[in-house]
């Protein structure tokens, strides 16, 4: 194996899979990540013990940045529902921020992933390497779209 992991490597990963599998759900079933949902309390939970599992395993670095601008945008889509002061905007905010939230979770993920799969010979080597950065460009783009026709979808919801 090209990339053995530790025992907290294992653990975080395993954890990490939780909000993957949790938003990955929503988002097909709901078209969002709502909190009020099992599977949305399960996505924040996981993201939350992904998170905090990650810090453990180096010192700070990018991915820890976007762990944390992961877990502000997923608890400021959480409270945006609440805030008045930003009015018509807290629906669209919400989905916006969810999402924005699972986007950013996966981004370290395709990193690992294609750097440590298949174990004798990985599809990339960090994220320098083309594959994973075609694959980020293409995830990129897929939240993109998939964030216009969320918003789409809040702006009809709202309409109604």
């Amino acid at each position: 194996m090209s990339n053995p992991m530790t025992s907290i490597g294992i653990v975080h990963t395993v954890l990490s899979v939780i909000p993957v599998v949790a938003g990955l759900w929503c988002l097909v079933r709901d078209r969002r990540i709502d909190p009020a949902t099992a599977a949305g309390k399960l996505y924040v939970a996981g993201l939350v013990l992904s998170v905090l599992s990650s810090f453990p395993l180096h010192w700070f670095n990018p991915a820890h940045a976007l762990g944390i601008v992961s877990l502000i945008a997923a608890f400021g889509g959480m409270l945006a529902p609440g805030l008045s002061f930003l009015g018509k905007a807290r629906p669209y905010l919400a989905a916006f921020g969810l999402s924005f939230s699972f986007f950013l979770l996966n981004i370290p993920a395709v990193n690992e992933t294609l750097s440590r799969l298949p174990p004798s010979n990985p599809i990339g080597n960090g994220p320098e390497s083309a594959p994973v950065q075609h694959t980020l460009m293409a995830w990129a783009v897929i939240f993109v779209i998939g964030a216009m026709a969320q918003q789409w979808m809040v702006y009809r919801e709202q309409r109604r």
